[in-house]
Parts: C-alpha cells; sequence; structure tokens
C-alpha cells in the first residue's frame, strides 16, 4: 500500500514526531508540578537560600532544554535534505548557548539581589545607603552585559564566524567610537569615582561648583541637584570628581557666626553681663551643643560695641527654627538686662559764623 509522503516522510513518522514534542511538553508540565509542590516544600526547609534560588532559576533554563532536546530527536528521525540538516544542527548549537547563558544571567541576577542588594539596603543610623543600591544596578548590568557578550560570541563562533576578524574589527570601530564619545567616557569614569569614593549619597545636601541643594539622582552620566530655588540642576559626572564637594548633610553640626552690636556707653559691668548670658545659652536651649561654644568682645566698631558669638547646632536639630529660637532668647534676656543694641549713628558739628558787626 502505498503511502503518500510529506515533505519527504509519511504521515505515521509527522505523528511520532509530533508525539514526542507533545510528549516533551507533558513532562515539563510533570516537572513544573513537581518542582512547585515537592522541591520547593524541600529547599524551604533548608537553612540556605542557595538551593532555592538554583532550583528556581533552573527551571525555565530546564524546560526550554528539554523542548529543544524533543524537537532534535522528533526532527533528527525524519528525513531532509542534507542543507536542511546543517542548518538545523547550526541553529541548535545556537539555541543550546543561548540557553546556558540565558541560565547564567538568572543565576547572576538572583545571586546579587539574594546576597548583595539586602546589605546595600542596611541602614546606617537613619539613612539607607543609597549610594550602594545604584552601584549594584550598575555593576548587574555590566556583569549580565558581560555574560550575554559571551554568550553571543560563542554563539558566532558555533555558526562558524571568525572571532579574531570579527573583533579586530570591533576594536578599531570602538577607537573611533571612543574618539568620538570622549566627554560620554569622561563622565561614565566619573560615576564609577562617585560609586567609588561615596562623597554622597541620595537626598544629602551638597554644595559643588556654586550649586546648593539636594540630591535626587545619581547617574551613571550626571547627577541631578534639586536646588533651595526647587530648580533641578544637571551636572556632569565628569565635573563632580574634578570639583570640590562639600557635603553639607553630612556635617556633625552647623556653626553659626552672630555679630550683637551694643551701644557705646554701654558699661564694664553691663557687657560681663552680656557675655554671661551669651555664654548660658546652651544650658537653656538644647538644640545647642555645648562645647566648643564661642563668646568675646571682639571689636570697637564705628558706631557699636561688638560681641562674637560662635555656637554650634546639633546634627539633628532643626536650624531655621533653632537659629531663630537663639536670636529671640537674647533679644528677650538683653531686653530684661537693659542691654541696648546700636544702630548706625552719625553726630553732625554745625559751625555757625560769627555775626558781622
Amino acid at each position: 500500500m502505498n503511502t503518500e509522503l510529506i515533505y519527504g516522510n509519511s504521515p505515521k513518522e509527522w505523528l511520532i514526531s509530533l508525539g514526542i514534542i507533545i510528549g516533551a511538553l507533558v513532562l515539563n508540565k510533570i516537572i513544573i508540578l513537581i518542582n512547585k509542590h515537592v522541591i520547593q516544600k524541600l529547599t524551604a526547609k533548608t537553612s540556605s537560600r542557595l538551593d532555592d534560588i538554583l532550583f528556581k532559576m533552573l527551571q525555565a533554563p530546564v524546560l526550554f532544554g528539554i523542548i529543544l532536546f524533543s524537537i532534535w530527536i522528533a526532527i533528527s528521525r525524519l528525513r531532509f535534505d542534507k542543507e536542511v540538516i546543517d542548518v538545523i544542527y547550526i541553529s541548535y548549537r545556537v539555541l543550546i548557548v543561548i540557553n546556558i547563558t540565558w541560565f547564567a544571567s538568572k543565576l547572576v541576577r538572583a545571586l546579587i539581589e539574594e546576597y548583595w542588594v539586602p546589605k546595600a539596603d542596611a541602614v546606617e543610623g537613619q539613612s539607607p545607603r543609597r549610594i550602594d543600591a545604584h552601584m549594584i544596578v550598575l555593576i548587574r548590568r555590566i556583569i549580565i552585559g558581560a555574560i550575554w557578550a559571551i554568550g553571543l560570541v560563542m554563539a558566532l563562533n558555533n555558526v562558524g564566524v571568525d572571532i579574531r576578524a570579527l573583533l579586530g574589527t570591533l576594536g578599531i570601530g570602538g577607537l573611533a567610537f571612543a574618539l568620538a564619545a570622549q566627554d560620554t567616557l569622561k563622565n561614565i569614569f566619573g560615576g564609577f569615582t562617585i560609586f567609588t569614593d561615596r562623597p554622597f549619597k541620595l537626598g544629602d545636601r551638597i554644595l559643588v561648583n556654586g550649586v546648593d541643594g539636594f540630591v535626587e539622582d545619581i547617574g551613571i552620566r550626571s547627577i541631578r541637584i534639586r536646588t533651595l530655588e526647587k530648580k533641578l540642576v544637571t551636572i556632569p559626572n565628569s565635573k563632580i570628581s574634578d570639583a570640590a564637594v562639600e557635603n553639607i548633610t553630612a556635617e556633625p553640626m552647623k556653626r553659626v557666626l552672630l555679630k550683637l552690636g551694643l551701644q557705646y556707653d554701654t558699661t564694664p559691668e553691663k557687657m560681663k553681663l552680656a557675655l554671661g548670658l551669651l555664654q548660658e545659652l546652651p544650658k537653656k536651649i538644647k538644640e545647642i551643643d555645648k562645647k566648643d561654644n564661642l563668646c568675646f568682645f571682639s571689636d570697637y566698631a564705628d558706631s557699636s560695641l561688638v560681641i562674637t558669638y560662635i555656637y554650634f547646632i546639633k546634627k539633628d536639630a532643626d536650624i531655621p527654627q533653632t537659629i531663630s529660637k537663639v536670636n529671640m532668647a537674647i533679644l528677650e534676656q538683653f531686653k530684661e538686662a537693659e542691654l541696648s543694641f546700636a544702630f548706625p549713628t552719625r553726630t553732625i558739628h554745625v559751625i555757625h559764623p560769627d555775626p558781622v558787626g
């Protein structure tokens, strides 16, 4: 009995090959159920998280590998022209490399998120180390990109591409690209400098190149600062790495210099009283640090006797409110002690000419 051939194979052969692929799909479904209801429960009881990660990351590549293997078995038992077999063979070599690369990238991503990200999110005092989180994202992208680049090179090698010639071409093109993108590369290396040195973190108030504000974003090419006027300023990383950066948030205390001018008719006793009142302020205002404060009679100005008062506001205090609180306390105590502040004065002597006789 003659059987009509379909692309060189009988319907029975095609059905058997299709059955192999369907069997692989059923096997995959069974593996998913076993992994979900048996393996995951067993690995959850262990103290290590590594086995959970391995089984979770292995599932998709293994299932894909089973499908590839089943398709290979199904096709290899059929009769095709040599050209078709060669194309299928090359395609499978590429797909296998891609599958292995896929698994490696998924595994690396999972390991970084499991073991590195929690450490970056650890709290220093009350402030998360946000720059570390940005650095991890950058490093993760670089590692995964490198894994896929290696996988691509291996896949091209399996296809028969001359890797040495390709790398030589890419090297020349890379040199031309580097010359054309010098500023971009400088900013990228500046970003690495910021990530490694960590002169500031997200949310810090910094002063750099005359820009005073809060860091809103730290990128590969630039950082964005929200100024005190609520303007958003973008500064290239190369400018940041070459400049002196003042981290205002990292200051242990805020130094305040205050000049007070008393009238020239202030007696020595009144001057000593004024100095004593200022020296007692840290004991009455808890936001002021009790150490390193200075209070002294500093100048004979044109219109006043000047007292210089230097005090430090604690890090966790509200700076504007504390300054207002100190100024109000000085005003009240000086008023009560009858200490008068000076204001610019000018004495004009009028000389009348002699009357004409």
